[in-house]
């Protein structure tokens, strides 16, 4: 059986009277794509945020890699995000002063990885991206596709256990948006990682392997019925 590279146990999570979240149950293999969706408003940046250990929930667990976020203090977690945890936004988050290969390789400079290593890594990827010949380049001359392109190379050059997808399309057309979202599914399955899609697009979701559906705080998975 494939080991599970993302881990959620009863996550319960609430500001003021307001239930955010409610023991939410499920897991994410390695090598597997899964889709969160929700409607605005139904707590999808909430998980996101706990279960990037940004924040703490009131009950539950959060296991990446098989490492509880919650035994962790403030240092661990960010350690623990740098090293195992991949990010992709929906507005790129591209360093505008450094160039595509810069940009793909900063992870591996915040770790620490040998210069020679962190070239070769950095190489692969852009290629795995088909953004072999753009490496020199500043982002300012980059589409919003190519920006997106680095911005998933950027997520798993480093090897991460899990990355993150929050609408990593909403500002992309949609022939670009279905070539993002293809390539960064493959992506995630070639690296072995556990890949955990935010979004509130059915189109979007339906490039996942699997779905599950947020709705007033609790969690559905595809064909049980709504509450």
């Amino acid at each position: 059986m494939t080991a599970a590279g993302l881990e959620v146990l009863d996550l319960s999570r609430r500001y003021g009277n307001r239930q955010i979240l409610s023991a939410l149950n499920f897991a994410v293999r390695t090598g597997e794509f899964i889709a969160i969706m929700g409607e605005s408003g139904s707590g999808k940046s909430t998980l996101l945020n706990l279960i990037a250990g940004l924040d703490t929930p009131d009950s539950g667990l959060v296991r990446i890699g098989g490492v509880d976020l919650m035994a962790l203090d403030d240092d661990g977690r960010t350690r623990l995000r740098r090293a195992q945890v991949g990010f992709v936004f929906q507005s790129f988050h591209i360093l505008p002063h450094l160039t595509v290969a810069q940009n793909v390789e900063l992870p591996l400079v915040l770790l620490g990885v040998p210069a020679a290593e962190r070239q070769n890594r950095t190489a692969e990827m852009l290629h795995a991206v088909g953004l072999a010949e753009r490496h020199g380049s500043p982002p300012r001359e980059l589409s919003g596709g190519e920006l997106q392109r680095v911005a998933v190379a950027r997520a798993l050059v480093h090897r991460p256990a899990l990355v993150l997808a929050d609408e990593p399309t909403g500002n992309l057309d949609p022939d670009t948006a279905a070539t993002i979202l293809a390539l960064l599914g493959d992506q995630v399955r070639a690296a072995g990682a556990a890949g955990v899609l935010v979004t509130h697009s059915a189109i979007a979701a339906a490039r996942a392997d699997r779905v599950l559906t947020l709705d007033h705080g609790r969690l559905r998975h595809a064909g049980e019925p709504g509450n």
